[in-house]
């Protein structure tokens, strides 16, 4: 029996899902189903000859070399000490507000984000500190945890941010772009959060006590002296790419070089901490490389097999809603999100979105902000919730696993908001690109 290649395709993409339902590995699964079915349809020679070519053709491209750039920032900024400095200061500023320490989470993980670019990097590292603060004033234990696995995941919209890196890539549209769309939605984000968290303790007191201790204004202007890190090293790599003066994987260098400079300048430089550093970078790395290459190779078979084709040409033909294309990659994005982290979900939906999203003519800078947000909704939801499984690591047995979903719960309402808000409008997206342009 003669199987068409658009069987295979769809035979393919099934065997893909079943392998990472397995828990093999992501790259692995999406490198094999692509090797297999390029085999079936063109024979062992070409696939032979796209394993032999391709993996070395992904990973020296120029455009991915941002990718460990950013990483090696994200890392000198994380044990350099930056978090803490920041946490110190949102919450030396915000001790009269109610839930003033979950609030101050928040807006430490919104200026590590910055930093980092990397969502897991910011729970963890803001999660060692704050919690025990939090549980240490007597706050609720899942809106102590729910704030920093919620906060976390800021790490993926507010510029710069790995995910939008990735994303650029594939969709092949300008980063430059991407992480200027990404500020308003980061920012409105932060401020729908930090309502939630205010009435929430304002209507009941008990989850979040009044300190006893208001700091001085001397303490205050101490703690903002502690920052100018932070503002420097976000500077240097946000300034340097919306002038125009470099380009994201030079930004990215340079922002790795000042994180180094900043840890010297601030003392807390040693070899120790630089090995870890570059250690983090390279684990880190290879395990997102590895991933790219299974992504990119399972891309070429699904438009050799003619998924893509097909999709986007059914969509072409039934003349699909914005709205409803919208709604399928959010759902898509929600139900994926339950078994898969944030890069394994990107990678394996994008070879079939963007088309489909090209075909019905939608900006794809727009689609990009939505994309992040779905991925960012997918990292506190169950059964997966990558940030939660990553704070549970940190604090131990201290608070039960469903108890950081409760309280993630609560974040997960406001993020419903956040994206009727970003589909209904998406001036909010696009407004300060456009302004750019202008």
């Amino acid at each position: 029996m003669i199987v068409s290649s658009l069987t295979v395709g769809f035979l393919g993409l099934i065997a893909a899902l079943v392998l990472i339902a397995l828990r093999f590995p992501i790259g692995l699964a999406l490198g094999a189903s692509a090797i297999f079915g390029i085999m079936t349809i063109r024979g062992p020679i070409a696939a032979y000859a796209m394993l032999r070519d391709e993996p070395f053709t992904i990973a020296a491209h120029f455009s991915l070399s941002a990718i460990p750039m950013f990483i090696l920032m994200g890392a000198l900024a994380n044990h350099g000490g930056l978090s803490r400095a920041l946490f110190r200061a949102a919450r030396s500023w915000l001790s009269g507000l109610p839930g003033s320490l979950a609030i101050a989470t928040n807006l430490a993980c919104a200026g590590f984000s910055a930093a980092s670019g990397s969502s897991l990097a910011t729970t963890a590292a803001i999660g060692r500190i704050s919690i025990p603060e939090m549980l240490k004033a007597g706050y609720d234990k899942a809106l102590s945890t729910g704030s920093v696995a919620a906060g976390g995941t800021l790490g993926v919209m507010i510029p710069p941010s790995l995910v939008f890196i990735i994303y650029g890539i594939f969709a092949e549209v300008s980063i430059r772009d991407l992480f200027i769309a990404g500020i308003l939605p980061g920012i409105l984000t932060l401020v729908v959060y930090c309502v939630m968290i205010v009435t929430r303790c304002k209507l009941n007191p008990d989850l979040a006590p009044v300190p006893d201790e208001t700091p001085t204004w001397s303490e205050r202007w101490t703690s903002l002296k502690e920052i100018w890190p932070v503002v420097l090293l976000v500077a240097a790599v946000i300034g340097v790419i919306y002038a125009g003066i470099a380009t994201p994987t030079e930004a990215g260098a340079l922002g790795a070089f000042s994180a180094l400079l900043i840890s010297i300048a601030t003392g807390t430089f040693n070899i120790r901490m630089l090995i870890d550093s570059l250690y983090e970078t390279a684990v880190m790395t290879a395990r997102v490389f590895f991933i790219i290459i299974g992504a990119v190779l399972f891309g070429r078979f699904m438009a050799q097999a003619g998924v893509a084709p097909f999709l986007s040409e059914y969509v072409l033909q039934n003349g699909a809603e914005t709205w409803a294309l919208i709604a399928f990659s959010a759902v898509l994005f929600l139900f994926l999100g339950m078994f898969l982290d944030t890069l394994g979900l990107l990678l394996l939906t994008l070879p079939l979105l963007i088309p489909m999203v090209e075909s019905a003519r939608i900006d794809l800078i727009w689609f990009g902000v939505l994309t992040v947000k779905f991925v960012e909704v997918g990292m506190i939801t169950p059964p997966v919730g990558l940030n939660v499984f990553v704070l549970k690591s940190i604090i131990g047995d201290s608070v039960p696993l469903g108890q950081i979903f409760k309280g993630a719960a609560w974040f997960l309402g406001c993020e419903v908001l956040i994206c009727a808000i970003l589909i209904a409008f998406p001036e909010v997206s696009l407004f300060l690109v456009q302004t750019m342009r202008n």
